[in-house]
Order: structure tokens, then C-alpha cells, then sequence
């Protein structure tokens, strides 16, 4: 049995909310969790991410039940899913004036057979924490992250670099995407988090582990709470998943 909860907020300085979040009833036939934290001017951010969620989401629904249900083709279908959205929203952005430039991260994860899918692209977060460790399964796409790798600078310099929202890859930016798509193990008593950057850049990982250690169920509220705390320099999702 799956239990999933989360919570998002504008933040301290943002005028508006551009993070959008889909989740699941524990009763449906597809287990599927989404986040994405929109960019661009004049709502074009907010658009991107609503509009990722919703084309994605529509996109695995429709074609979950003629998937044959092996990794590789649960792993196919949700780069597709990633695929059609990019084109939904690049081509939003080239319709209207206003929306040019807009993009969005997009996270989602698809639960089967003790399993999550995972499709990845730009600098939102995955984290999957089994008994007490915490393992980050996603790597941001990120100028920063790319500088990391390279061991141009250490993962400490990278925390307060200030080219730090620089992404690399982004949903609806190009007319063509490479997301990350992976499949990990999801066991009974593991918790996955998905989080936009506005939660990640505010709160450490340290203190993701504890608050969702606590209680699952109010981890949200006092996760955002406490980046709000430190700054809430920009909007604020967090989506808490545990296989019960």
C-alpha cells in the first residue's frame, strides 16, 4: 500500500506559485506522483509546469494498460510521456508571445511491483530513504552539477555558487529532450521525496531525513515551514511517498 503527501507554497519572495505536483489516490489503477517547478515570465512558468503534469499524466494513462508491464517498456513509456509533454509545451511557448522562453523541471515517479519509475529532467530532486540512509537518485541538470563532475569545483562550493539555477536541460525549452528515465527498488517502509529546488536549496538533506523520519504525514508542512524559515527564496513543493 502506497501513502503519499504533499504540500506546496509561494514562498517568501515570489510573487506567484510556478511548482505544479500531481499525486495519486492510494485506490487507483496507476500509482503515479509528478512535480515540476515552471520558468518564465508573465505565468509562463506556471503554464509550462501545469501544463507538463497534465500531458505527461494524460499520456501514461492512456497507454499504461496496452504497456507490456516489463522494465523496459514501463521505462519506454514514461520517456515518451516526458517526450509528448516537451512538444506540448515548446510548442505553447511558440504560439503565444508572452510565453516564449518558458520551461519547466519535470519529476515523475510510476510505482509497480515494488518498483519506481523514474523520469528526470532539469534541477528538481528524487530522494529515496531506506531505514536511515539517504540516497539522492537523481542528478540535477545543472551548469553547476556539470562543474561538480568535471572536479572543477567540490560539492561544498556548489552548495552557494551563483550560477546555481543555471539548468542544463529543461522541459519545453528545445524541440527535442533527453530525460533521465531509471528504475530503483521501492521495498516496504521506503520513502521516496520529490522536491523542487526551493525545498533543496533551503532545508539540507540531513533535515529532509528527519523531518520525514518523524512523520510522513506533517513532513510536508514542516518542510516548507522551515525553508520558508531560512529565506523562502522561491516556491516550495515537496511530495513525500512511503511504501506502507
Amino acid at each position: 500500500m502506497i501513502k503519499a503527501y504533499a504540500k506546496s507554497d509561494v514562498g517568501k519572495v515570489r510573487d506567484s506559485n510556478q511548482d505544479s505536483y500531481y499525486i495519486s489516490d492510494s485506490l487507483d489503477k496507476i500509482q503515479l506522483f509528478m512535480l515540476a517547478d515552471g520558468m518564465g515570465g508573465y505565468n509562463g512558468g506556471e503554464i509550462a509546469s501545469k501544463l507538463a503534469i497534465k500531458t505527461a499524466k494524460s499520456y501514461i494513462e492512456n497507454n499504461f494498460e496496452q504497456t507490456s508491464k516489463d522494465r523496459d517498456s514501463i521505462i519506454q513509456l514514461l520517456g515518451s510521456s516526458m517526450e509528448y509533454a516537451n512538444m506540448v509545451v515548446y510548442e505553447k511557448s511558440k504560439e503565444i508571445k508572452e510565453l516564449e522562453g518558458m520551461g519547466t523541471t519535470l519529476e515523475i515517479c510510476l510505482i509497480h511491483n515494488n518498483k519506481v519509475y523514474i523520469g528526470h529532467i532539469g534541477d528538481s530532486r528524487i530522494y529515496r530513504i531506506r531505514k536511515q540512509f539517504t540516497r539522492k537518485l537523481t542528478q540535477d541538470h545543472s551548469y553547476v552539477q556539470k562543474l561538480v563532475k568535471d572536479g572543477t569545483i567540490t560539492q561544498e562550493e556548489a552548495i552557494h555558487h551563483p550560477q546555481k539555477n543555471m539548468l542544463m536541460k529543461a522541459l519545453g525549452c528545445n524541440a527535442f529532450i533527453e530525460p533521465d528515465v531509471m528504475v530503483k527498488g521501492f521495498l516496504k517502509e521506503d520513502i521516496l521525496v520529490m522536491a523542487s529546488d526551493g525545498l533543496t536549496n533551503m532545508v539540507s538533506q540531513e533535515d529532509i531525513y528527519q523531518e520525514v523520519k518523524k512523520d510522513i504525514e506533517w513532513a510536508p508542512k514542516e518542510l516548507v515551514e522551515k525553508a520558508n524559515k531560512n529565506g523562502g527564496v522561491d516556491n516550495i513543493t515537496v511530495v513525500v511517498i512511503k511504501n506502507i
